[in-house]
């Protein structure tokens, strides 16, 4: 079995209540986009230096899906370029999407260690364009 599907197995081990992936749906990206805001804030290029260390990590895994994380990324910093203050938007939309996945894994009934949610912070939107991907028939 590849590296990604692995990944991809363990990570929806906990995400199968249809509430929780429902919202996963939402909180995955947001954090995704709150987490590149806040790296933003800080400095334009730091934001682009983490773009650029998760695509050698999903190119290790799959082309495809580092294509469309490089797009999905992209699309992300445009919007932060055009966007005033940042950081305080960015810090907020962190914290409740957080709260949101904390409940989603409360009512799934079990959740990824720390560490490991600090490790599906690649995988989870890797995840959902896995889905997207499958939904598509695309290869990944």
């Amino acid at each position: 079995m590849r590296t990604i599907d692995l990944l991809f197995d363990r990570y929806g081990e906990s995400h199968q209540h249809p509430f929780n992936k429902r919202v996963h749906w939402l909180c995955v990206p947001l954090i995704t986009f709150s987490l590149l805001g806040m790296l933003w804030a800080a400095s334009p290029w730091l934001a682009m230096g983490f773009v650029l260390f998760a695509m050698g990590y999903y190119l290790r895994l799959s082309l495809p899906i580092a294509t469309g994380m490089l797009v999905l990324a992209g699309l992300m910093l445009l919007v932060l370029s055009q966007l005033g203050e940042v950081f305080y938007i960015s810090l907020v939309i962190f914290i409740l999407a957080w709260i949101g996945q904390f409940v989603g894994h409360k009512v799934e009934g079990k959740k990824p260690s720390f560490f490991e949610d600090i490790k599906f912070l690649l995988v989870g939107p890797a995840w959902l364009l896995g889905f997207v991907y499958r939904r598509w028939h695309i290869a990944y």
